[in-house]
């Protein structure tokens, strides 16, 4: 089973660096994600998602092999690729990967403008090697699927990162 945690940051670039920290600490088989998005709320209040797989594009390739195939096959290669990359890239977009788009836009609305939150769908992990990694960064934890204990772990790492001194929470954050 799967657990997901969504942590929001100040910035888009820090939920970025937190990642592609990530990502390579999966490299490293120390944590296997499902998927990991960034949402930001823009200053017109606007969410924009920043997948990391871009199923449209994905798509498009995918029917443009199948439509040169194809093509090939009733002498038309050009429109077989046409019509294929069209129909992949209308087929990808209509795909949802990894976590829901809407959860994530509605959960991305309570942000502060500026603000971005990094969501993880987790598959499995070492928790404490890669809670070290992280916990510099600091955040606020937004919402989780973790057990009562384990998320409150989270939620004092990042806190203590985060403002070591003052203990005050970054603006945007809600709690849950």
């Amino acid at each position: 089973m799967s657990d997901l945690v969504a942590i929001v940051y100040q910035t888009e670039a820090k939920a970025e660096k937190v990642r592609q920290r990530l990502l390579e600490l999966q490299k490293e088989y120390l944590i296997s994600l499902g998927d990991a998005v960034i949402a930001v709320k823009t200053d017109s209040g606007n969410i924009k998602l920043n997948q990391l797989v871009n199923t449209t594009a994905m798509g498009a390739a995918t029917g443009s092999f199948w439509g040169l195939l194809i093509g090939m096959i009733f002498l038309n290669p050009i429109v077989g690729v046409a019509l294929g990359a069209a129909s992949g890239a209308l087929g990808g977009a209509l795909t949802d990967f990894g976590i829901d788009d809407a959860f994530m836009k509605e959960l991305a609305t309570t942000l502060e403008p500026g603000n971005a939150a990094l969501f993880v769908l987790i598959k499995n992990m070492t928790a404490d090697k890669v809670l070290k990694e992280i916990k510099d960064a600091g955040g606020i934890v937004l919402k989780t699927s973790l057990d009562e204990t384990k998320e409150q772990i989270l939620r004092d790492a990042l806190a203590k990162a985060a403002h070591p001194l003052t203990g005050e929470q970054p603006q945007g954050a809600a709690s849950s």
